[in-house]
């Protein structure tokens, strides 16, 4: 029998999840799909902010008055939230919801905050107000006015999970990914080695950054190439959700440690076999900049990372990589 290809999308996390998957029997290719993407739309049911139903918004309803109790799962990843949240200096914190109401962009385009609301919400930032007993698998806020908000892992924790579906059915060879920023490789294409995936140019942002095509609007808007097998590559930009106001631009990246829209890069890009925490750390290499090149490489023994830093003058950018990039990574510059 040949080889079939199939593919299966669904809107999901605010976002369109889309799995092409390689095989010999496309009815049970797409029923593996099908069940990866229901397993999705389960794990929104349970982590996401917006849903008053969901573990989350419990959690955030009541954490300030009582422990709350959580699932086991659900404690596991907000553990590992704390972890990363430790290990990158506090740039990956998920409790930044009050930060990003603050600054318009929780359900909004963005606008600037009132300096006194922008305190008040700042002094609620924080993994330090967050207790985590592993006894009874409770949380409690140490003060009122916190609020998770698993946006910068919850993908790529729903990738993984759909990934580890699909590989239980069988499936040798798909590549999913959740919008244009989190994607994971399953196996390799047919005559292939491996999948691509493609970042496009700060001035071709606009366009497709991820997907089965691995192509943005041709070649020559390609950033990089990323060569995926058995990993996840996640992007995270400064555009997408964004406001100009003063003369300047601000996106919806907040720096948890200054209360502002991130400044140090434009783009940042991590692969890792966990998509969980490729997701969560390209959101603190974007914080970080330059200079977290080097505190992630040193806790993530071969994880690949590239980075966009803008320079003086108007549309001028820096890339730099660590790891294996194609085509056109590396130490370099251009314009946007």
């Amino acid at each position: 029998m040949s080889v079939q290809t199939v593919t299966v999308a669904r809107h999901a996390m605010a976002t369109r999840f889309e799995i092409l998957l390689h095989g010999e029997n496309p009815t049970a290719l797409r029923a593996a799909g099908e069940q990866a993407l229901d397993e999705v739309e389960r794990l929104e049911d349970q982590l996401s902010l917006y849903r008053p139903t969901s573990e989350i918004s419990h959690v955030n309803r009541y954490a300030a008055e009582r422990p709350v109790r959580v699932t086991p799962p659900v404690f596991a990843l907000l553990a590992q939230a704390r972890r990363l949240w430790e290990e990158t200096h506090g740039t990956f914190d998920v409790t930044v919801g009050p930060l990003v109401r603050c600054w318009g962009f929780m359900g909004g385009t963005g606008q600037l905050p009132d300096p006194q609301a922008l305190a008040a919400a700042r002094a609620c930032v924080g993994m330090q107000w967050v207790g985590l007993d592993p006894l009874d698998c409770t949380v409690r806020f140490a003060r009122p006015g916190l609020l998770l908000d698993l946006g910068a892992i919850g993908k790529g924790y729903a990738i993984d999970h759909a990934a580890l579906v699909l590989q239980e059915a069988g499936v040798t060879s798909a590549l999913l990914h959740g919008g244009t920023s989190s994607s994971f490789a399953i196996g390799a294409p047919p005559d292939s080695p491996g999948w691509r995936a493609a970042i496009p140019r700060p001035a071709a942002h606009a366009a497709n950054a991820l997907g089965p095509s691995g192509a943005a609007t041709g070649q020559d808007a390609i950033l990089a190439t990323a060569p995926l097998r058995e990993e996840s590559l996640s992007v995270s930009a400064v555009w997408g959700r964004s406001f100009h106001a003063d003369g300047h631009t601000y996106g919806h990246v907040i720096d948890p440690r200054t209360a502002e829209p991130v400044q140090r890069a434009v783009l940042a890009a991590i692969v890792l076999p966990s998509a969980t925490e490729a997701d969560a750390l390209s959101t603190a290499l974007l914080t970080l900049g330059e200079e977290g090149l080097d505190l992630l490489a040193r806790t993530r023994p071969g994880l690949r990372a590239l980075l966009v830093v803008p320079e003086t003058g108007a549309g001028r950018f820096r890339t730099l990589a660590r790891g294996d990039w194609l085509p056109g990574a590396g130490e370099a510059r251009g314009e946007a």
